[in-house]
């Protein structure tokens, strides 16, 4: 996982991002040190939504990504470079000690080269959709780092568990936003859902 051209003191580390950390203000809410690399491609994976166990994500309140093993099928991503400082933060946010997600490292493609990336694959992963702010937050990764169309399209696509409660992260991620665009943000209106259509991915071939 770890840069070897870099100094000892200043080491980082690539992470291939897939899911809601395919948006830069949501990866750096806990992981300051990110700054992206290149868009990327993995080959022989699909991108399915779950729920480790079963269990519900109190965060985001509906399935959350993850991808396996499906030979002829590609998830998109992006590379992002880390300093190993945040890797803590980075495994936490995965859930990496409580089982939830394990650290793997997987080649993925991008402009001709290869790159070792680390990524998490969710354990004992029961399918359930996404909540429409979590997938919306995808589409926003996706289409802040022009991910291809066909793929946006797909995304797109996948069908929501239609959750409007509130969410205390996507709170802080409207903040976070409207900070950057130099919007007042004492008061963020919630966020606009996706209209999101098709059948869920983990029904599609």
């Amino acid at each position: 996982y770890y840069n070897h051209t870099e100094s000892h003191n200043n080491r980082t580390f690539l992470y291939f991002a897939y899911g809601s950390n395919l948006l830069k203000e949501r990866l750096r809410l806990k992981n300051p040190s990110a700054t992206v690399l290149c868009v990327a491609r993995l080959k022989d994976y699909k991108l399915v939504f779950g729920n480790h166990k079963g269990l519900t994500s109190d965060r985001w309140h509906g399935g959350v990504a993850t991808i396996e093993h499906s030979p002829g099928d590609e998830v998109w991503g992006v590379v992002w470079r880390l300093s190993t400082s945040d890797l803590e933060s980075l495994d936490n946010q995965e859930n990496v000690t409580l089982g939830a997600y394990s650290p793997v490292e997987l080649s993925v493609k991008t402009k001709g080269q290869e790159l070792n990336c680390r990524t998490y694959i969710m354990n004992s992963c029961v399918y359930a959709p996404p909540s429409p702010q979590y997938l919306q937050v995808i589409m926003m990764g996706a289409q802040q780092n022009g991910l291809p169309m066909e793929y946006q399209d797909k995304l797109r696509a996948i069908r929501t568990n239609m959750y409007e409660g509130p969410l205390p992260v996507m709170t802080e991620l409207e903040q976070v936003l409207r900070m950057a665009r130099g919007t007042a943000c004492s008061a963020p209106e919630p966020a606009e859902p996706l209209q999101v259509l098709g059948p869920f991915c983990r029904n599609q071939q």
